[in-house]
């Protein structure tokens, strides 16, 4: 199927916004489309076939002629199209900019989001999270921008956790708590995320051969 022109949007959402006792014209100035409502208030759409920098930069640079921009794209098809459209909506949400989809089949037009500035709420449940792991993190082990594994803070007690053991051989997860100061090395322990722990009895730890491999790997790169 060949893309659609942006001219295939023109006719539905002027015909969306006439509907709404708008005089739209196209094509004025640097707008896509103008719109004028019977107040005199004035309102901006921009035309593309799919979202893009390019869209957003015109769609912000109209918000210095009028508050009212929006933005119109063909609507999604599947999931993999929603979940990009669901992404780009967020975007245009916090940039104060409306959205519209255009049904190319039979012209039906959507809004998804108004043309008004937006007040991001604030998570207190992820910020803390965020600033826990920062204070539980030791140092500054990992580069910032990087692509490759990541040193948490529960990777670094996790890998004291290995350390004692491959001194000690087998102990409780109390006494590796203690040795070490890793409240949680019970737990940690017990999941065994990355494969470096085994039990060796009830209520007793030993390192895998994973976790003997990678305590040597720590003291290599050490």
């Amino acid at each position: 199927m060949s893309k659609p022109a942006e001219t295939e949007l023109y006719g539905p959402v002027k015909s969306h916004l006439v509907a709404l006792g708008y005089d739209v014209k196209g094509e004025v100035g640097a707008a896509d489309i103008v719109a004028r409502a019977q107040d005199g208030s004035i309102l901006i759409v921009e035309l593309k076939t799919g979202f893009s920098l390019t869209l957003l930069q015109q769609a912000v640079a109209r918000q210095a002629v009028c508050e009212q921009v929006f933005v119109a794209v063909p609507r999604w098809s599947g999931k993999t199209g929603w979940r990009a459209f669901k992404g780009n909506l967020g975007l245009c949400k916090r940039l104060g900019v409306g959205v519209l989809s255009v049904r190319l089949n039979d012209g039906y037009v959507q809004m998804h989001a108004d043309a008004s500035p937006f007040q991001p709420r604030k998570s207190k449940v992820k910020r803390g999270a965020l600033m826990k792991e920062f204070l539980a993190r030791e140092g500054d082990p990992t580069k910032g921008g990087t692509n490759g594994q990541v040193m948490t803070s529960y990777r670094q007690d996790a890998q004291k956790c290995a350390i004692f053991l491959d001194e000690a051989g087998i102990a409780k997860g109390a006494d590796v708590a203690k040795a070490t100061g890793v409240v949680r090395a019970t737990r940690i322990m017990a999941d065994n995320h990355y494969g470096w722990f085994c039990r060796a009895a009830r209520g007793l730890y030993a390192l895998s051969d994973t976790g003997s491999a990678s305590v040597r790997d720590q003291a290599t790169d050490e």
